[in-house]
């Protein structure tokens, strides 16, 4: 077979070509790689413009949040958005300019019974902008006077053998000779302790070994008993709500809830119980003192405040608004069981003379002590605790003297063997308009005095319980998507 050599011509169309198809190949190459980039240019300018949007989807749930803030501000009850109906609530939202640039949804979830706690749901969307939102989620609520495990309006004395778990105040000065697991305050700088003579002492002292030195001395820090600390000079509680509270107590009952009149007799005794219901006794006659049981500090209303007698009106179950009020003197015992409740004593008009009080000598219980078992005492004049009262005893509600004190009379070894008594624990709190106690300096009452602060108290106090302000504070927050 003939060979020949390939011609010119047919060498340039070979190379040609190659050419062809190398130009096609980086051509294709560069449109691949061009058409990534402007992908990913188009995909990061996107995700730029989606980042922007859910900022300031966010900064639009945040601002229906502020609004509903200052709504609660002006109008403390309503929970419905000026509306009268339910929600959601949808507000538009404009920059300075007045230009759309989207909207918020609101939720507004009203505070259950006894509790001041409402919870606000506030979902931003941008205008134009469809599937993306945010949501953001707070609780606020008003706190109540139970915030202290001890509030009082005088001068007062905690001595050795007191434990107490949660923070004080006293308007007055305060001399602590026990343990304190949370802070000491008072409004007072200093004062002249009525216990001793000698000058001025802190307004928060021990004298606990090594005594406190007198100021204008340094005030040692004492770890030893006041755990988390001590502060004199703070900010004065008012008492003058809780008179207020009281009448308007009264009013809700007779409406809504359970209201008693005069008992024509010595008062009433209440006996709650488990199912939801209580007893209720007309108090016939009260026990005598012993012979030579006297009022040897001649106390103002003292008495044994022990039951002798009663008989039994009926049983009734516990209003639905939680509130019994009664306008006479008041014994209480029982346990409770999912039961938010006050129990209220008064007579109006208020007159130091006719001012009732309320008094515990056997158990008064939570079944529950995870905040679904909630009971308040307040009483016009004192919280007592009575002669015969148990030896061992535990009170666990919010206690409330309005005028008067929480504690126990002074009873002397001339009262019989009830005279000293072992333990009382009171689980919930202590709010008293005169210098609280349970026992004495010569060792009569209690001897072992466990003040526990139920923190449930705090934005979930009993119905109709006294607070401390009128504002609302944001005690949650949380962003849901």
């Amino acid at each position: 077979m003939n060979k020949r050599q390939a011609t010119s011509d047919e060498r340039r169309v070979d190379q040609r070509g190659q050419l062809t198809i190398a130009v096609l190949l980086f051509g294709s190459l560069a449109i691949i790689i061009l058409a990534g980039l402007i992908i990913w240019v188009d995909s990061t300018l996107r995700s730029a413009q989606r980042n922007i949007h859910r900022d300031l989807a966010f900064r639009i749930a945040e601002a229906g949040i502020e609004y509903y803030r200052w709504h609660l501000a002006h109008a403390p009850l309503d929970f419905q958005d000026g509306t009268g109906q339910s929600g959601p609530y949808i507000h538009d939202f404009y920059d300075k300019s007045s230009n759309l640039l989207g909207e918020f949804e609101l939720e507004i979830i009203p505070p259950p019974l006894g509790s001041t706690v409402v919870t606000i749901k506030s979902t931003g969307k941008v205008d134009g902008v469809s599937g993306l939102e945010k949501t953001i989620e707070v609780k606020m609520a008003k706190p109540s006077f139970a915030k202290y495990a001890a509030v009082l309006n005088d001068n007062v004395r905690f001595g050795a053998g007191t434990e107490v778990f949660g923070q004080i105040h006293s308007n007055g000065g305060i001399r602590f000779d026990g343990l304190a697991h949370n802070i000491v305050t008072s409004a007072a700088t200093s004062y002249n302790d009525p216990d001793h003579s000698g000058g001025n002492e802190f307004g928060v002292h021990t004298h606990i070994v090594p005594v406190d030195p007198l100021p204008p001395a340094a005030m040692p820090s004492r770890p030893d008993v006041f755990v988390a600390g001590r502060q004199v000079s703070v900010p004065a509680v008012d008492f003058t709500g809780i008179t207020q509270s009281l009448s308007q107590i009264k009013t809700s009952a007779q409406t809504d809830g359970k209201y008693f009149g005069p008992s024509g007799s010595k008062g009433y005794e209440v006996v709650l119980k488990i199912n939801d219901t209580f007893d209720i006794y007309k108090v016939t006659k009260l026990t005598s003192p012993p012979g030579g049981c006297s009022n040897s500090l001649s106390q103002s209303g003292w008495g044994t405040w022990t039951v002798s007698t009663r008989t039994l009106i009926g049983n009734y179950p516990i209003p639905v608004n939680g509130l019994i009020f009664l306008e006479d003197h008041v014994w209480v015992s029982g346990q409770i069981n999912t039961v938010r409740a006050t129990i209220a004593s008064g007579k109006f008009p208020d007159s130091l003379s006719t001012r009732t009080s309320i008094t515990v000598n056997v158990n008064l219980l939570y079944t529950n002590y995870d905040g679904q078992d909630i009971l308040s005492l307040i009483a016009q004049n004192n919280i007592n605790i009575g002669l015969t009262s148990a030896n061992i005893l535990r009170v666990d509600a919010a206690l409330i003297a309005q005028n008067g004190r929480v504690g126990r009379y002074y009873y002397s070894s001339s009262c019989g063997s009830s005279y000293i008594r072992s333990t009382i624990t009171s689980y919930g709190m202590i709010g008293s308009y005169q210098r609280y106690g349970f026992a004495y300096t010569n060792g009569t009452g209690y001897q072992t005095r466990n003040l526990v602060y139920d923190s449930y108290l705090l934005y979930g106090p009993p119905p109709s319980f006294p607070l401390t302000s009128d504002y609302y504070e944001q005690i949650f927050w949380n962003e849901v998507k």
